[in-house]
Formats: C-alpha cells, sequence, structure tokens
C-alpha cells in the first residue's frame, strides 16, 4: 500500500448525512471535504499531522506573502496529487525497499512481538510482568487492517514514549502535546483548517538549519529511505542542524519492520473486514536517539528562565488535562523572561502575521475571519514514563492583537486568572470545613474540585477574552478594560463556586445529618459567602482589591467583622 496513492484515509464530507469515504491524502483538496474519521482519537490527531506534514513537505511557501495567496487559491485534488507525486518512492508502507517510518534491514533475526505494542496506549512491559493491567488490558488487539497499522506507526514514532534501556522516546519527548490552528467556523473545508498550521520556508527552520527543497532521496529528511541512524554509543545522537528543517515532521526513533499477513479478517480497531491484516512486528532497540535544542513547530515548549543555557523541554499532558484556561498564556503567548513559556512555533508565527493581515484587509474578509475568530485545538496523551494515564482534547479561543499590546492581554489574563486561582483555594478550603472536624488534618486529591470548578467558569472566561481581544485591536495608545468584563467574571466565579459548594458540601439527605455536621456546613457557607461578596474587610480583600483594578462596585457593602470565623 502506498500511502500517497491509494485510498486509505477516511473522510467525513459535506453531504447531510456526513458521508465517509475513503481516498488518497489529496482529497483534503476537496472543497466538500469537511474532515477526518478516524477510530481513535489519536489517531484523528495523528493523521492531521500526517497531512500537515505532508503539505509542509510537498508545497512550503517561500515566505508569508506566498502564505496568505496560497490560502486563498487552494490547489485542485489534482494539482496537490502531482505535487505530491516526486515523494511516492517514500511512502510505501510494504515491499521490498523501503518501507515508510520503517527499519531498512528486515530484522529477520529479531523475535516477532504483537502489534498491539504499536498502541501508545497498551500495558508497558512492566505493567504486564507485574499483573497490573487492570483497566487497558493486554492482547485487546490481534490484528490490525494495513490503514490502522500505517497510522498505528505513525502515531507510535511522533508520540513514542519511554521504553526502557535503548529504546527511544520520540523527538518532542514521549507523550508530547501538540496545538494546531483552527478557524472558528468549523464548516470550513478541511483544507482552510490544515493550512493555517503550514510555515513559510522563511520561518518553519531552527537555528543552525539551512533551507532546501525537500527530495524523496534526502537522508536528512526521510531517515527510512537508507541505512538506520543506531544509537547504541555516544556521538551517535541527532541534533537538528543534523537533519533537514521538516525532517521534525518525519521523526523516527523507534524501528520497526511490520509484518503482512494475507488472510481475511476484522480489524480490531475499525472493525472492517478486510483481505488483508497486520498481527505481528519485529522492533529492535536504539534507533534514532535525538538530542539538542529540538522544538517541534507544532508543540509548545517550555525554558526555565534562571537557567537560559539549558534545552526547553516540550510540554505534556497532565492529571487533569491542558483543556483549563489556566494553561491559555502558556499555549499562546512567549514569556521567556518569567515563566518560560515557549509556545508551538506554528502558534507564534500566526500571531506575527497579524500586522501583515491588517494591510492585507482590503484583500478580503477571509483574512480578518482567520485572524480575529480562530481556535487552538489541544491534544495529547498523559503519560507516566511508558504507560499512558489518558488523552486529553481541548479547543479554546486564539486572540490575535498587535505585538504593542501583548503585554497588556498577559496581565489582563493574569489577573482573571489569579481570581480565580485564589477563589478556587477558597472552596477547597471551605468544604473541607464542611466535611471533617478536624480539616488541617484532613488527607486526599481534592484536584477534581479545581478541574469542576475551571470547568464551570471556562465559557465565561473565554467570553471575557474575546472581549479583551477586540479591545486590543483597536490599537488605542491605552486600551481599557470595561468595569462590566471584570463585574461579569467575578459574579461568574462568585455564582459557580457557591454551586459547588452547595453541591459537594451535602453528601447525603439533610435529616439523617447530626446538628454537629449541620453547624459545620453552615458556618462554612457562611465563611465562603462573606468572601466571595467582598462584605468583610478582613476576608474579602481579595475581591475587594479585584473589584477596584476592576473600577466596579460591589453590590454588598463592606462592613466590620460580618462574616464567621472560619472553622479551620
Amino acid at each position: 500500500m502506498n500511502l500517497l496513492t491509494d485510498p486509505w484515509l477516511p473522510f467525513r464530507h459535506r453531504d447531510g448525512d456526513g458521508r465517509i469515504d475513503y481516498r488518497p491524502p489529496s482529497a483534503l483538496a476537496d472543497p466538500n471535504v469537511l474532515d477526518l474519521a478516524l477510530p481513535r482519537a489519536d489517531f484523528q490527531g495523528a493523521a492531521w499531522q500526517f497531512l500537515i506534514a505532508l503539505l509542509q513537505t510537498a508545497m512550503t511557501p517561500k515566505n508569508t506573502d506566498a502564505w496568505l495567496d496560497r490560502y486563498q487559491t487552494p490547489p485542485s485534488v489534482a494539482e496537490l496529487d502531482e505535487l505530491l507525486v516526486p515523494f511516492t518512492s517514500a511512502f510505501e508502507l510494504d515491499g521490498d525497499g523501503p518501507r515508510f517510518m520503517q527499519d531498512l534491514d528486515p530484522l529477520n533475526d529479531v523475535a516477532e512481538a504483537s502489534v498491539s505494542s504499536l498502541l501508545v496506549d497498551s500495558p508497558g512491559v512492566n505493567t504486564v510482568k507485574k499483573n497490573r493491567d487492570f483497566f487497558v488490558k493486554r492482547d485487546r488487539v490481534r490484528g490490525l487492517c494495513t490503514e490502522c497499522a500505517a497510522l498505528a506507526l505513525y502515531t507510535m514514532q511522533i508520540n513514542a514514549p519511554e521504553g526502557g534501556a535503548g529504546i527511544r522516546t520520540g523527538l518532542r519527548g514521549g507523550g508530547p502535546l501538540t496545538t494546531l490552528i483552527l478557524p472558528e467556523d468549523n464548516s470550513k473545508p478541511l483544507w482552510a483548517r490544515l493550512w493555517p498550521n503550514v510555515m513559510p520556508a522563511d520561518a518553519v527552520g531552527q537555528p543552525g538549519q539551512t533551507w532546501h527543497a525537500p527530495k524523496v532521496d534526502d537522508r536528512d529528511l526521510f531517515f527510512w529511505m537508507s541505512n538506520t541512524r543506531i544509537s547504541d554509543r555516544k556521538g551517535t545522537e541527532v541534533l537538528p542542524e543534523q537533519a533537514h528543517p521538516l525532517h521534525a515532521f518525519w521523526s523516527m526513533p523507534r524501528r520497526y519492520r511490520l509484518l503482512f499477513d494475507n488472510e481475511s479478517g476484522y480489524c480490531d480497531i475499525c472493525g472492517r473486514e478486510v483481505t488483508r491484516l497486520v498481527r505481528r512486528l519485529r522492533s529492535r532497540k536504539h534507533g534514532a536517539n535525538y538530542d539538542g535544542p529540538w522544538r517541534h513547530p507544532l508543540t509548545p515548549y517550555r525554558m526555565n528562565p534562571k537557567k537560559p543555557d539549558e534545552l526547553p523541554f516540550s510540554k505534556k499532558g497532565q492529571p487533569g488535562g491542558p483543556s483549563s484556561y489556566r494553561h491559555w498564556l502558556g499555549l499562546m503567548l512567549e514569556d521567556e523572561a518569567v515563566s518560560g513559556a515557549l509556545p508551538a512555533r506554528v502558534v507564534t508565527h500566526h500571531l506575527q502575521k497579524y500586522r501583515l493581515v491588517e494591510a492585507a484587509r482590503d484583500d478580503g474578509e477571509v483574512f480578518e475571519a482567520l485572524f480575529k475568530r480562530a481556535r487552538l485545538w489541544v491534544f495529547g496523551y498523559d503519560m507516566k514514563q511508558m504507560d499512558a494515564r489518558g488523552w486529553y482534547n481541548a479547543e479554546m479561543p486564539l486572540v490575535g492583537v498587535p505585538k504593542t499590546h501583548q503585554e497588556t492581554l498577559r496581565g489582563w489574563i493574569k489577573r482573571f486568572v489569579e481570581l480565580a486561582e485564589k477563589i478556587a483555594k477558597e472552596l477547597r478550603d471551605r468544604l473541607k470545613d464542611a466535611w471533617f472536624r478536624r480539616p488541617k488534618d484532613a488527607k486526599g486529591d481534592m484536584s477534581q474540585i479545581d478541574a469542576q470548578f475551571f470547568e464551570a467558569t471556562q465559557l465565561a472566561f473565554f467570553t471575557a477574552l474575546r472581549e479583551m481581544g477586540e479591545v486590543l485591536r483597536e490599537d488605542e495608545e491605552a486600551p481599557t478594560l470595561s468595569p462590566e468584563t471584570h463585574r461579569q467574571w467575578y459574579l461568574a466565579l462568585k455564582r459557580e463556586a457557591l454551586a459547588l459548594f452547595d453541591a459537594q458540601a451535602i453528601s447525603g439527605p439533610l435529616e439523617g445529618m447530626k446538628m454537629q455536621q449541620l453547624e459545620r456546613i453552615t458556618n462554612a457557607r457562611r465563611y465562603l459567602s462573606a468572601y466571595l461578596s467582598g462584605s468583610d474587610k478582613k476576608i474579602g480583600k481579595t475581591v475587594q482589591m479585584f473589584a477596584a483594578e476592576g473600577s466596579f462596585e460591589l453590590t454588598t457593602p463592606v462592613t466590620e467583622g460580618n462574616s464567621e470565623e472560619s472553622p479551620a
């Protein structure tokens, strides 16, 4: 199977019934194609990255002007087919020659293993050995169709987690987050949703790399087209300056050979009956060992501001996921000096296009929509070494403002998020007061309270965020955020904190509670209400200060000591 010419990807069409057809990658240029339709979330994210990598390889624009021109004039399916033709030989999945993302050596002397080991969320070796695969069982996948095998292979190579001695992790670390730019309008064709993630030639490379047109036999681009880069000794690390600027899209840390059975059967992933399955594979240690200051264009990173000489490290999925607006700043705005945040280079470059878009305003509303009404799609695994704890998927607004106002935007967001974090902490503490006789001695994980609170207030935050963007795009010399925007944010936090307290504090019927329990709940709620209302000079300072900074009036007047002392 050839991954450029065969119909192997499921595309969802604009038809009212959401028709899905298997077509070659060039179908992405069909204006009637809306999306991909893969059977697993990680496959869906990987397939998007695969198509972005193809566009980046086959038609990298010279500069941002050329990028904008191409955005307005998409290629036809036939034109894209022609652009992909020169790379066809690098995308053969099987056969006697080079195989897509597989070792050139057939690895005949290596013992065979189950194809399920290609799945990132398969139980790790130690998990199986210790019989701890309680939720995700071993051997749940015994056979894959060639289409799902290709996606499993690509997904593993770009996300490769820790695997033990000699088993290399991915170029951007194990289980990295990916951030993609999307238009806010979900009805846009797939092309219009992919192209914003393609970078011009003058921006896609890293320091030390030299841009040259991609070629199919470029051993610094497609590692599988030549002998494997073995890393069984020091000095064999792969540094950014030793690879093509686009190699980050085609990284190959693992050594695999898929074994194809000419037997019919059902794919354990997509459920289709096929005439050919992949049940086994061979793998060997010491694939490409990526080292140095790699920064994948689609992944956010972080550096230590106190140790600027240390290498940046990619952001990973964490318990609770990246969906909370607490993470927005680190995913959008660069901040090397304070937090060390390094958003994905595709995001940074996208925001830098703002001035060009303003200059090109007369060319049509298409540019305005792309930059003023866009979203960021964030996804990735939460990995603990070689075991997947979860998959996270979230979308959030992408706000583009003039560079001169980015610090103002950062300050406003910090003010809003800090208030939310302080209220979340107060909510946790008061729930402990309600639940326990000795709350300071209470142990346990209460992160779920935070997660519920931030999820409940997320829509209000994104509404405020859009209002911030509208104000700053006016490009006034001294922009100000309205008191009403501040007030609505405060009211949303207050409302959801009280609602969560009421829902969580009483875990059983009131008539079954002892008087002491009811007193604890009543006192804790009275204290929380006083805190949230700013109605006490001592405990209401947080809310009072936010109201003063936002220039709005609190509805409850501040009085002397009208709250109960915290039961804590």
